[in-house]
């Protein structure tokens, strides 16, 4: 499957897209490579594109002004969609970086030519619905599981909807993400191991 049927395929399950309607939007999707360490989107820019993984993972990290530490607030991985979701929706500055762990390669959409979409098709209207709805599902699951589940549950749930990325990214990234220090992940993984 090459990569813009791999596309066809993930729109049709997400949002329901048909044929006729994925090709109103087959010109607009360009491809592009980036290498481990180049942003997607950077801290204080607008988000312009909507970008649907083909290969490697991202992370969105804010960076503390006193301390300059950084937390990891969400992974995007291969045949995800990525975005700066709130930057994006507003079309104002990014309060984080998004950035390439690793060797990644995207196809993406301009905000411009997704707007024209919605015009011409009720289907890519319903696509920027479920696109903000997942923003918010995502951002309201990071709050409620830091809340409401033990790191072990995270980490669960961390594995499920990125199932590659202990191959991907080092450990200390995964630690920050689940609001651990890396000796309590090093000893759920153990646990887990065991299991």
């Amino acid at each position: 499957m090459n990569d813009i049927d791999l596309l066809r395929f993930a729109l049709k399950d997400f949002a329901g897209i048909t044929e006729p309607d994925f090709l109103l939007s087959a010109p607009y999707w360009q491809i592009r490579h980036y290498r481990k360490g180049e942003f997607f989107n950077e801290y204080k820019s607008v988000c312009k594109h909507l970008g649907f993984i083909l290969d490697g993972i991202f992370r969105a990290y804010y960076v503390n002004e006193s301390t300059g530490d950084e937390k990891n607030v969400f992974f995007f991985s291969k045949h995800q969609l990525i975005v700066s979701y709130k930057s994006f929706l507003t079309q104002t500055s990014c309060n984080y970086h998004t950035e390439s762990m690793a060797d990644s390669t995207i196809l993406y959409i301009q905000i411009d030519q997704l707007n024209q979409l919605y015009q011409q098709s009720h289907q890519w209207e319903h696509f920027g619905r479920l696109v903000a709805e997942r923003a918010f599902m995502m951002a309201m699951g990071r709050m409620e599981d830091s809340l409401f589940q033990t790191p072990e549950e995270r980490y669960l749930e961390l594995i499920r909807t990125h199932p590659d990325i202990y191959n991907a990214i080092p450990l200390y990234h995964i630690s920050s993400y689940l609001g651990i220090q890396g000796p309590s992940l090093s000893r759920i993984r153990k646990r887990m191991a065991s299991r």
